[in-house]
C-alpha cells in the first residue's frame, strides 16, 4: 500500500486551518496518508490555532517557519519533512476540497496495481480546474499558451492543486524556486523528465475566509505575469540542455 505525504503552506490561514483539518478527518479513511501543514511565517494567530487543534488529529503534524520567504519555499520546506513514498502539496483556502487529495491517491492505487518496478516512481497527478470565474479561465490560458510555446512543452493550468509525485522525482530537483514559480518548475520537470502525467478534473471554488496572498486584482496579475515569464527564462535557460530521464 502506498503511503502518501500531503503538504499545505499556512500563511495567515488561522480561520481556514480548523476547518480543512475538519475536512481532511472526514475524508480520510486509513493511515497511508499524512498531513504536513507549514506554518509559513504567518502573523496572524495560525500558530494558537494549529498547537490548538492538531492534538484531535493523528494523521497530521505541523512544521513552522518564522519567517515567510515565499509560497514555494514553504512548501520545499515541508517536503523536506514528510515520509510518504508519494508527496506533494495542495492550497489551505480550501479552494481545493481536500477529497481530491484522496482521489488521487485512490488514481495511484489504481494505477500502481497494473505497473511494477520503475514505472510506479514516474507517476505525476496534478488537478484540472472546472467552474472557474471566465477571467480567470481568460487568465490561465494566456498563461498557458504562452509556457506551452515558450518552454516548448504542454503546460496547462500550472497552478491547479493537489501536485502529488514519488518522492524519488523530488530528490531530483536542483535549485527549485520558492515562489509561486514552484509550480511551473514542477510541471515542467515532470515533462522534461517524460514521467506519467495523469490530470484529474477539481471544483475550484471561491475561499471562505481570509484573502489571497497575490491575486488582489489586475495590479496583481500583472506582477505574477511579469514574475512568472522572467523565471521562464531562467528555467529554460537553466534545464533545457542538461535535463534528462532519471534512471531509478
Amino acid at each position: 500500500m502506498p503511503t502518501l505525504s500531503i503538504v499545505i503552506p499556512c500563511y495567515n490561514e488561522a480561520k481556514n486551518i480548523p476547518l480543512i483539518l475538519k475536512r481532511f478527518s472526514e475524508v480520510i479513511k486509513n493511515n497511508h496518508i499524512e498531513v504536513i501543514l507549514v506554518n509559513n511565517g504567518s502573523y496572524d494567530e495560525s500558530d494558537s490555532v494549529l498547537q490548538e487543534h492538531l492534538s484531535q488529529y493523528p494523521f497530521a503534524r505541523t512544521v513552522k517557519l518564522e519567517k515567510n520567504q515565499g509560497y514555494g519555499y514553504g512548501i520545499l520546506y515541508g517536503l523536506n519533512h514528510v515520509s510518504g513514498n508519494f508527496i506533494g502539496w495542495t492550497h489551505a483556502d480550501l479552494q481545493t476540497d481536500p477529497v481530491d487529495v484522496i482521489r488521487a491517491y485512490d488514481i495511484i492505487r489504481m494505477t500502481l496495481k497494473q505497473v511494477r518496478g520503475d514505472k510506479q516512481s514516474v507517476l505525476f497527478l496534478k488537478g484540472l480546474r472546472k467552474r472557474r470565474p471566465i477571467f480567470d479561465v481568460f487568465f490561465t490560458c494566456g498563461m498557458s499558451i504562452f509556457e506551452s510555446l515558450y518552454l516548448k512543452t504542454k503546460l496547462w493550468d500550472i497552478n491547479a492543486q493537489p501536485t502529488i509525485f514519488h518522492r524519488s522525482f523530488f530528490e531530483q530537483w536542483h535549485n527549485p524556486p520558492h515562489d509561486f514559480s514552484l509550480d511551473l518548475y514542477a510541471l515542467y520537470m515532470a515533462r522534461k523528465y517524460k514521467l506519467s502525467i495523469i490530470r484529474f478534473p477539481v471544483l475550484f471554488p471561491k475561499r471562505i475566509h481570509g484573502t489571497s496572498s497575490w491575486n488582489t486584482g489586475l495590479a496583481a496579475k500583472w506582477k505574477f505575469i511579469k514574475r512568472t515569464m522572467a523565471y521562464s527564462i531562467t528555467l529554460k535557460g537553466n534545464l533545457s540542455h542538461d535535463v534528462h530521464r532519471p534512471s531509478h
